[in-house]
């Protein structure tokens, strides 16, 4: 019997839909465009709270005044509804009986998300593997995201007032305090977790790929991201700053290295080695949810097995057999043994 139950109303291309899942596998099949990964997406949004791949806004269904996600799993019920005309409290959580307007930290659920995007985070943009590891923080550290914010209005304050001509550095001084503390919390949390990351990595990688390849990944930032590295950092560089017209300096700048047999990888290794190494990042990720949590994360895989091989979707499937998963695709499921199997149309 499924242990899993999902309604969506109204959220983008779904207007009024349930559907049941297996506690352990669910392959949901169907073309482009049929709404796979909305189905993922509210699975998210109930367990974490918001959307992986959009706002709230974009979540509700052209048209629609509001959207609920409800989802029902042993020994836990959750609802969440989004009316944004709404004056305020626009979005609402109901678990276990319990009203929030905020999902609290308590109940956060973790999940691992892989998406077709993932594979390409080493050759993407700095701010691409920023968010990847700002993600994994996440999920251990609840305290993270909250920093991330203060430090992005400080981020935006100070880039405003660069754009105003008779700015001087007394009146962005009291952001560059913030922008330093706040900044080096972040990139001290980051440099932390790459490093426990790089422990596992190599290991994990010739799990993987079954050679024996030197991988290692760090954060790529100055040598001194101290508060007072920071703003001594910010002062030195306020006239260029000035007249570029926004921030050059802090964690919103930084980057994560991945170097393979001692040269950058995205320089030297194939696209095979590539896909192994995000695979085992991502394998990395699931543990790191596992530890901090007790309890292994949900899984949500947005059609990456036609991205893999047979061997790596193999690997895959064995690492995610202790917890619930989610599979989407347009043809099968390859390696992966589902227990529940839902064929949407277009």
């Amino acid at each position: 019997m499924a242990s899993t139950e999902l309604s969506v109303q109204y959220g983008r291309s779904h207007t009024q839909a349930r559907y049941h899942f297996s506690n352990r596998v669910t392959a949901i099949l169907g073309p482009n465009g049929s709404g796979k990964t909305t189905l993922l997406e509210a699975i998210h949004i109930a367990l974490r709270g918001t959307s992986f791949r959009g706002s709230d806004s974009e979540f509700l269904q052209r048209g629609a005044d509001w959207w609920r996600v409800d989802l029902r799993r042993p020994n836990d019920v959750r609802s969440v509804t989004y009316q944004p005309n709404l004056p305020a409290r626009k979005k609402r959580f109901i678990i276990n009986n319990a009203t929030h307007y905020r999902l609290p930290l308590a109940k956060k659920y973790p999940v691992v998300v892989f998406v077709p995007d993932d594979l390409r985070v080493l050759h993407g943009s700095p701010a691409r593997r920023r968010a990847f590891i700002d993600t994994i923080i996440a999920q251990s550290n609840p305290s993270y995201p909250p920093l991330l914010r203060r430090y992005e209005r400080a981020l935006k304050q100070r880039n405003n007032l660069l754009k105003q001509p008779p700015t001087t550095y007394d009146d962005v001084f009291i952001w560059d305090v913030a922008l330093a503390e706040y900044g080096a919390a972040i990139a001290h949390a980051r440099a932390h977790q790459l490093a426990q990351m790089n422990t596992a990595l190599g290991p994990t990688y010739r799990s993987i790929a079954g050679r024996d390849d030197d991988v290692t990944i760090h954060y790529d930032a100055p040598a001194h991201t101290s508060k007072q590295a920071l703003m001594n950092q910010l002062h030195a560089q306020f006239t260029r700053d000035k007249l570029l017209g926004y921030t050059t300096i802090g964690p919103h700048r930084h980057d994560m290295a991945c170097d393979f047999n001692g040269a950058p990888a995205r320089a030297v290794a194939s696209r095979g080695e590539v896909r192994s190494i995000i695979l085992a990042l991502k394998f990395i990720e699931v543990d790191t949810a596992t530890q901090a949590t007790g309890q292994p994360p949900v899984i949500l895989l947005d059609d990456v097995f036609a991205e893999l091989d047979e061997s790596r979707q193999q690997r895959l499937a064995e690492k995610c057999q202790h917890g619930q998963m989610f599979i989407t695709s347009t043809t099968g499921y390859g390696a992966l043994a589902a227990e529940s199997v839902i064929q949407l149309a277009d």
